[in-house]
Protein backbone atom coordinates (compact mmCIF):
# COMPACT_ATOMS: atom_id res chain seq x y z
CA UNK A 1 0.00 0.00 0.00
CA UNK A 2 1.05 3.94 -0.81
CA UNK A 3 -0.58 5.69 2.47
CA UNK A 4 -0.20 9.14 3.28
CA UNK A 5 -0.43 10.35 7.09
CA UNK A 6 -1.49 14.02 7.00
CA UNK A 7 -2.52 16.70 9.60
CA UNK A 8 0.11 16.68 12.13
CA UNK A 9 3.53 18.46 11.99
CA UNK A 10 5.72 15.21 10.99
CA UNK A 11 8.59 13.33 12.08
CA UNK A 12 10.83 13.26 13.94
CA UNK A 13 8.72 13.30 16.91
CA UNK A 14 9.25 16.56 18.58
CA UNK A 15 6.12 17.90 19.95
CA UNK A 16 3.09 15.45 20.98
CA UNK A 17 1.12 12.74 20.70
CA UNK A 18 0.01 12.62 16.87
CA UNK A 19 3.98 13.47 15.87
CA UNK A 20 4.60 10.17 18.20
CA UNK A 21 2.33 8.05 16.68
CA UNK A 22 2.93 9.26 13.05
CA UNK A 23 6.63 7.81 13.83
CA UNK A 24 5.93 4.88 15.85
CA UNK A 25 3.14 3.41 13.55
CA UNK A 26 4.91 4.89 9.87
CA UNK A 27 8.46 3.27 10.74
CA UNK A 28 6.76 -0.15 11.05
CA UNK A 29 4.57 0.34 8.39
CA UNK A 30 7.25 0.92 5.80
CA UNK A 31 9.37 -2.07 7.65
CA UNK A 32 6.29 -4.32 6.45
CA UNK A 33 7.06 -3.11 2.85
CA UNK A 34 4.30 -0.33 2.49
CA UNK A 35 4.73 2.90 1.12
CA UNK A 36 4.34 6.06 3.38
CA UNK A 37 4.26 9.43 2.65
CA UNK A 38 4.24 12.01 6.31
CA UNK A 39 3.53 15.39 5.45
CA UNK A 40 5.43 18.15 7.52
CA UNK A 41 5.53 21.66 8.23
CA UNK A 42 8.48 23.53 7.20
CA UNK A 43 10.18 25.94 9.95
CA UNK A 44 12.70 28.89 9.32
CA UNK A 45 15.95 28.01 9.25
CA UNK A 46 15.40 24.75 9.05
CA UNK A 47 18.16 23.70 6.13
CA UNK A 48 18.46 21.09 4.51
CA UNK A 49 15.42 19.40 4.87
CA UNK A 50 15.48 15.87 4.72
CA UNK A 51 13.36 13.42 1.71
CA UNK A 52 13.78 10.66 3.85
CA UNK A 53 13.54 9.71 7.98
CA UNK A 54 13.39 5.83 9.28
CA UNK A 55 12.35 4.75 5.64
CA UNK A 56 8.96 7.46 5.23
CA UNK A 57 9.16 9.75 2.27
CA UNK A 58 8.92 12.93 3.81
CA UNK A 59 7.00 15.77 2.00
CA UNK A 60 7.72 19.75 3.54
CA UNK A 61 5.36 22.54 2.94
CA UNK A 62 4.93 25.73 4.94
CA UNK A 63 2.63 26.63 7.63
CA UNK A 64 2.12 30.18 8.96
CA UNK A 65 3.10 30.63 12.50
CA UNK A 66 -0.40 31.50 13.72
CA UNK A 67 -2.11 29.28 16.17
CA UNK A 68 -5.72 29.86 14.37
CA UNK A 69 -4.15 28.82 11.35
CA UNK A 70 -1.01 26.99 11.12
CA UNK A 71 -2.81 23.37 11.03
CA UNK A 72 -5.36 24.15 8.74
CA UNK A 73 -3.37 26.24 6.08
CA UNK A 74 -0.46 23.54 6.20
CA UNK A 75 -3.32 20.52 5.88
CA UNK A 76 -5.13 22.11 3.20
CA UNK A 77 -1.47 22.76 1.38
CA UNK A 78 -1.28 18.44 2.00
CA UNK A 79 -4.14 17.52 0.76
CA UNK A 80 -3.32 19.47 -2.75
CA UNK A 81 0.11 17.53 -2.88
CA UNK A 82 -1.98 14.48 -2.34
CA UNK A 83 -4.68 15.47 -4.84
CA UNK A 84 -1.30 15.70 -7.69
CA UNK A 85 0.55 12.53 -6.11
CA UNK A 86 -1.94 10.09 -5.89
CA UNK A 87 -1.92 7.50 -2.90
CA UNK A 88 -4.11 4.38 -2.07
CA UNK A 89 -5.48 5.73 1.26
CA UNK A 90 -4.81 8.87 4.03
CA UNK A 91 -5.13 8.69 7.72
CA UNK A 92 -6.03 12.42 8.67
CA UNK A 93 -4.92 13.39 12.03
CA UNK A 94 -6.82 16.19 13.88
CA UNK A 95 -10.81 16.51 13.50
CA UNK A 96 -10.07 20.69 12.84
CA UNK A 97 -9.30 19.23 9.12
CA UNK A 98 -12.35 18.25 8.23
CA UNK A 99 -12.87 21.21 5.78
CA UNK A 100 -10.59 19.47 3.77
CA UNK A 101 -12.22 15.88 3.39
CA UNK A 102 -14.70 16.75 0.83
CA UNK A 103 -11.16 16.96 -1.57
CA UNK A 104 -10.58 13.36 -0.50
CA UNK A 105 -14.34 12.22 -1.51
CA UNK A 106 -14.22 13.60 -4.88
CA UNK A 107 -10.92 12.32 -5.48
CA UNK A 108 -11.98 9.15 -4.17
CA UNK A 109 -9.18 8.73 -2.14
CA UNK A 110 -10.50 6.43 0.85
CA UNK A 111 -9.43 7.91 4.24
CA UNK A 112 -10.20 7.76 7.68
CA UNK A 113 -9.56 10.39 9.99
CA UNK A 114 -8.01 10.44 13.65
CA UNK A 115 -10.35 12.21 15.88
CA UNK A 116 -7.78 12.89 18.96
CA UNK A 117 -9.36 13.93 22.28
CA UNK A 118 -12.30 16.60 22.93
CA UNK A 119 -10.35 19.88 21.53
CA UNK A 120 -13.64 21.92 21.93
CA UNK A 121 -12.79 21.64 25.86
CA UNK A 122 -9.59 22.96 25.38
CA UNK A 123 -10.10 26.71 27.19
CA UNK A 124 -7.37 28.27 24.66
CA UNK A 125 -9.94 28.48 21.46
CA UNK A 126 -12.24 30.85 23.27
CA UNK A 127 -16.21 30.68 22.55
CA UNK A 128 -15.59 30.39 18.30
CA UNK A 129 -12.81 28.08 18.74
CA UNK A 130 -14.93 25.59 20.60
CA UNK A 131 -17.65 26.47 18.32
CA UNK A 132 -15.45 25.54 15.53
CA UNK A 133 -14.32 22.41 16.79
CA UNK A 134 -17.79 21.15 17.70
CA UNK A 135 -18.56 21.71 14.09
CA UNK A 136 -15.66 20.05 12.69
CA UNK A 137 -16.53 16.89 14.90
CA UNK A 138 -19.85 16.74 13.16
CA UNK A 139 -18.28 17.26 9.66
CA UNK A 140 -15.56 14.42 10.20
CA UNK A 141 -18.31 11.51 11.26
CA UNK A 142 -20.32 12.54 7.87
CA UNK A 143 -17.72 13.09 5.95
CA UNK A 144 -14.84 10.32 6.56
CA UNK A 145 -14.99 6.76 5.56
CA UNK A 146 -13.62 5.55 9.04
CA UNK A 147 -12.94 7.59 12.72
CA UNK A 148 -9.88 6.64 15.12
CA UNK A 149 -10.26 7.08 18.33
CA UNK A 150 -7.34 6.43 20.99
CA UNK A 151 -9.57 5.84 23.63
CA UNK A 152 -12.44 3.88 25.42
CA UNK A 153 -14.08 7.34 26.59
CA UNK A 154 -13.11 8.61 23.05
CA UNK A 155 -15.36 6.07 21.37
CA UNK A 156 -18.14 5.73 24.15
CA UNK A 157 -18.43 9.81 23.42
CA UNK A 158 -18.59 9.58 19.59
CA UNK A 159 -21.05 6.22 20.00
CA UNK A 160 -23.56 7.97 22.82
CA UNK A 161 -23.12 11.60 20.78
CA UNK A 162 -23.56 10.98 17.29
CA UNK A 163 -24.26 7.09 17.44
CA UNK A 164 -21.26 5.98 15.24
CA UNK A 165 -18.41 3.58 15.33
CA UNK A 166 -15.01 4.32 15.89
CA UNK A 167 -11.82 2.34 15.55
CA UNK A 168 -9.44 2.23 18.85
CA UNK A 169 -5.82 2.45 17.87
CA UNK A 170 -4.20 3.69 21.23
CA UNK A 171 -0.60 5.23 21.60
CA UNK A 172 2.23 2.66 22.54
CA UNK A 173 3.96 2.86 25.73
CA UNK A 174 7.76 2.41 25.44
CA UNK A 175 8.99 0.05 27.89
CA UNK A 176 12.50 1.04 29.77
CA UNK A 177 15.42 -1.19 30.70
CA UNK A 178 15.90 -0.60 34.52
CA UNK A 179 18.46 0.86 35.69
CA UNK A 180 19.30 4.15 37.13
CA UNK A 181 20.95 7.08 34.81
CA UNK A 182 23.33 9.61 36.13
CA UNK A 183 22.26 12.03 33.51
CA UNK A 184 19.96 13.87 35.63
CA UNK A 185 22.50 14.76 38.20
CA UNK A 186 23.63 16.90 35.67
CA UNK A 187 20.18 19.16 36.81
CA UNK A 188 21.24 19.04 40.55
CA UNK A 189 18.98 16.07 41.01
CA UNK A 190 18.91 12.55 42.86
CA UNK A 191 17.15 9.53 41.84
CA UNK A 192 13.76 9.14 43.76
CA UNK A 193 14.11 12.57 45.43
CA UNK A 194 12.05 14.94 42.99
CA UNK A 195 8.22 15.43 41.93
CA UNK A 196 7.84 15.46 38.12
CA UNK A 197 5.30 17.13 35.77
CA UNK A 198 5.77 17.24 31.68
CA UNK A 199 2.98 19.05 30.25
CA UNK A 200 2.30 21.54 27.39
CA UNK A 201 1.49 25.34 29.88
CA UNK A 202 -2.30 24.73 29.06
CA UNK A 203 -5.10 25.03 31.67
CA UNK A 204 -6.33 22.07 30.63
CA UNK A 205 -3.48 20.16 31.20
CA UNK A 206 -3.20 21.17 35.09
CA UNK A 207 0.27 22.49 35.71
CA UNK A 208 -1.09 25.04 37.65
CA UNK A 209 -3.40 23.10 39.81
CA UNK A 210 -0.26 20.91 40.24
CA UNK A 211 2.03 23.52 41.06
CA UNK A 212 -0.20 25.23 43.51
CA UNK A 213 -1.41 22.19 46.04
CA UNK A 214 2.45 21.19 45.35
CA UNK A 215 3.23 24.68 46.91
CA UNK A 216 0.87 24.46 49.51
CA UNK A 217 1.97 21.21 50.86
CA UNK A 218 4.75 20.26 52.93
CA UNK A 219 6.59 18.46 50.56
CA UNK A 220 10.74 18.55 50.82
CA UNK A 221 11.87 16.84 47.44
CA UNK A 222 11.66 19.65 44.82
CA UNK A 223 8.85 19.40 41.79
CA UNK A 224 10.66 19.78 38.52
CA UNK A 225 8.47 20.94 35.87
CA UNK A 226 9.61 19.94 32.12
CA UNK A 227 7.16 22.28 29.61
CA UNK A 228 6.31 25.25 27.67
CA UNK A 229 4.48 26.37 25.23
CA UNK A 230 4.66 28.87 22.27
CA UNK A 231 1.15 30.87 22.95
CA UNK A 232 0.87 30.86 26.24
CA UNK A 233 3.09 33.59 27.84
CA UNK A 234 0.43 34.55 30.16
CA UNK A 235 -0.09 31.22 31.62
CA UNK A 236 3.24 30.69 31.92
CA UNK A 237 3.70 33.51 34.19
CA UNK A 238 1.14 32.89 36.50
CA UNK A 239 2.65 29.29 36.96
CA UNK A 240 5.99 30.46 37.96
CA UNK A 241 4.18 33.33 40.34
CA UNK A 242 2.33 29.97 41.78
CA UNK A 243 5.61 27.78 42.34
CA UNK A 244 7.86 28.81 45.12
CA UNK A 245 11.37 28.00 45.43
CA UNK A 246 10.52 24.41 45.68
CA UNK A 247 9.61 24.28 42.18
CA UNK A 248 12.07 24.63 39.27
CA UNK A 249 10.68 25.18 35.81
CA UNK A 250 13.45 24.02 33.67
CA UNK A 251 11.41 24.50 29.91
CA UNK A 252 11.11 22.32 27.60
CA UNK A 253 13.29 18.83 26.76
CA UNK A 254 13.85 17.63 23.41
CA UNK A 255 16.34 15.07 24.35
CA UNK A 256 14.59 11.96 24.18
CA UNK A 257 17.13 9.94 26.43
CA UNK A 258 17.13 12.37 29.21
CA UNK A 259 13.52 12.64 29.30
CA UNK A 260 13.24 9.08 29.74
CA UNK A 261 15.78 9.20 32.60
CA UNK A 262 13.99 11.92 34.19
CA UNK A 263 10.91 9.59 34.45
CA UNK A 264 12.25 6.59 35.53
CA UNK A 265 13.84 8.09 38.35
CA UNK A 266 11.03 10.43 39.57
CA UNK A 267 9.46 10.08 42.87
CA UNK A 268 6.12 10.48 41.67
CA UNK A 269 5.13 11.63 37.67
CA UNK A 270 2.15 14.58 38.11
CA UNK A 271 -0.36 13.94 35.28
CA UNK A 272 -2.61 16.90 34.88
CA UNK A 273 -4.34 15.67 31.02
CA UNK A 274 -8.16 15.79 31.21
CA UNK A 275 -9.10 16.09 27.32
CA UNK A 276 -6.81 14.08 25.18
CA UNK A 277 -7.60 10.71 25.40
CA UNK A 278 -5.01 8.74 25.69
CA UNK A 279 -1.48 10.31 26.45
CA UNK A 280 1.68 9.40 25.21
CA UNK A 281 3.45 11.13 28.02
CA UNK A 282 1.10 8.88 30.63
CA UNK A 283 1.98 5.63 28.53
CA UNK A 284 6.10 7.04 28.47
CA UNK A 285 5.95 7.43 32.68
CA UNK A 286 4.66 4.65 33.06
CA UNK A 287 6.64 2.48 30.71
CA UNK A 288 9.67 4.36 32.62
CA UNK A 289 8.18 2.44 35.89
CA UNK A 290 7.27 5.72 37.54
CA UNK A 291 4.43 5.87 40.15
CA UNK A 292 1.58 8.31 38.55
CA UNK A 293 -1.04 10.88 40.50
CA UNK A 294 -3.03 11.67 37.17
CA UNK A 295 -5.83 13.93 37.38
CA UNK A 296 -8.89 12.28 37.45
CA UNK A 297 -10.72 12.06 34.41
CA UNK A 298 -11.99 8.51 32.73
CA UNK A 299 -9.29 8.73 30.19
CA UNK A 300 -6.41 8.48 32.69
CA UNK A 301 -8.26 5.94 34.80
CA UNK A 302 -8.62 4.02 31.57
CA UNK A 303 -4.82 3.77 31.01
CA UNK A 304 -3.23 3.87 34.81
CA UNK A 305 -6.29 1.72 36.26
CA UNK A 306 -5.65 0.86 40.27
CA UNK A 307 -1.26 1.56 39.63
CA UNK A 308 -2.55 5.39 39.80
CA UNK A 309 -3.52 7.87 42.48
CA UNK A 310 -6.04 10.47 41.21
CA UNK A 311 -6.57 14.36 41.77
CA UNK A 312 -8.85 16.25 41.08
CA UNK A 313 -8.52 20.23 43.64
CA UNK A 314 -5.14 21.78 44.75
CA UNK A 315 -5.93 19.88 48.26
CA UNK A 316 -5.33 16.38 46.67
CA UNK A 317 -2.11 17.27 44.84
CA UNK A 318 -1.00 18.39 48.94
CA UNK A 319 -2.01 15.37 50.46
CA UNK A 320 -0.76 12.96 47.70
CA UNK A 321 2.52 14.86 47.45
CA UNK A 322 3.04 14.32 51.53
CA UNK A 323 2.00 10.51 51.36
CA UNK A 324 4.45 10.30 48.26
CA UNK A 325 7.41 11.15 50.31
CA UNK A 326 6.36 9.14 53.33
CA UNK A 327 5.76 6.31 51.65
CA UNK A 328 8.67 5.03 49.88
CA UNK A 329 7.49 0.68 49.78
CA UNK A 330 4.02 2.14 48.04
CA UNK A 331 5.50 4.00 45.53
CA UNK A 332 7.99 1.18 44.17
CA UNK A 333 4.99 -1.13 43.88
CA UNK A 334 2.88 1.52 42.09
CA UNK A 335 6.23 1.79 39.80
CA UNK A 336 6.44 -1.54 39.28
CA UNK A 337 2.58 -2.16 38.82
CA UNK A 338 2.85 1.14 36.12
CA UNK A 339 4.95 -0.97 33.71
CA UNK A 340 3.00 -4.02 33.50
CA UNK A 341 -0.10 -1.79 33.04
CA UNK A 342 2.27 -0.37 30.39
CA UNK A 343 2.99 -3.72 28.12
CA UNK A 344 -0.85 -3.70 27.36
CA UNK A 345 0.07 -0.38 24.92
CA UNK A 346 2.40 -1.81 22.45
CA UNK A 347 3.20 0.12 19.14
CA UNK A 348 3.61 -3.27 17.02
CA UNK A 349 -0.15 -4.02 17.74
CA UNK A 350 -1.13 -0.89 17.01
CA UNK A 351 0.36 -0.29 13.51
CA UNK A 352 -0.75 -3.84 12.77
CA UNK A 353 -4.69 -2.25 13.72
CA UNK A 354 -3.71 0.61 11.10
CA UNK A 355 -2.34 -1.47 8.49
CA UNK A 356 -5.98 -3.66 8.86
CA UNK A 357 -7.49 -0.26 9.00
CA UNK A 358 -6.01 0.87 5.98
CA UNK A 359 -6.90 -2.79 3.65
CA UNK A 360 -10.42 -2.29 4.64
CA UNK A 361 -10.51 0.92 3.31
CA UNK A 362 -8.86 0.30 0.04
CA UNK A 363 -10.89 -2.63 -0.61
CA UNK A 364 -13.90 -1.01 0.44
CA UNK A 365 -15.02 -3.16 2.95
CA UNK A 366 -14.77 0.01 5.99
CA UNK A 367 -17.16 3.07 4.14
CA UNK A 368 -18.92 5.84 5.78
CA UNK A 369 -22.89 5.21 7.22
CA UNK A 370 -24.90 7.70 5.75
CA UNK A 371 -27.13 10.33 7.52
CA UNK A 372 -24.13 9.91 10.19
CA UNK A 373 -23.18 13.30 11.65
CA UNK A 374 -25.88 15.15 13.65
CA UNK A 375 -25.74 15.52 17.24
CA UNK A 376 -27.81 13.38 19.59
CA UNK A 377 -27.85 15.88 22.12
CA UNK A 378 -26.79 13.80 25.34
CA UNK A 379 -25.79 15.01 28.68
CA UNK A 380 -22.76 13.08 28.88
CA UNK A 381 -20.72 16.01 26.20
CA UNK A 382 -20.16 17.99 29.81
CA UNK A 383 -18.85 15.19 31.54
CA UNK A 384 -15.25 15.14 30.05
CA UNK A 385 -13.16 17.66 31.36
CA UNK A 386 -12.62 20.14 33.92
CA UNK A 387 -11.47 23.26 33.28
CA UNK A 388 -10.61 25.64 36.64
CA UNK A 389 -9.17 28.89 36.83
CA UNK A 390 -5.47 29.44 37.58
CA UNK A 391 -5.20 29.35 41.22
CA UNK A 392 -8.50 27.97 41.64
Amino acid sequence: MHLALVGTRGVPARYGGFETCVEEVGKRLVARGHRVSVYCRTEKGSSPLPAEYLGMKLIHLPAPRKRSLETLCHTGLSIGHILGHRVDTAIVFNAANAPWLPFLRAARIPFATHVDGLEWQRARWGKMGQKYYRTMEALSVRLSDALIADAVGIQDYYREEFDVDTTLLTYGAPILEPGTSNRINGLGLESKKYHLVVARFLPENHVHMIVDGYTKSGAKYPLVVVGSHPYAEEYTRQLHALGDQRVQFIGGVWDQSLLDDLYANALVYWHGHSVGGTNPSLLRAMGAGAATNAFDVSFNREVLGDAGRYFSSPADVRALAEHAERSSAEIAGRGIASVQRAHLYSWDDIALGYEALCRRLISGEQRRSSGKGRRLGTSRTQSFGYLPKVGA
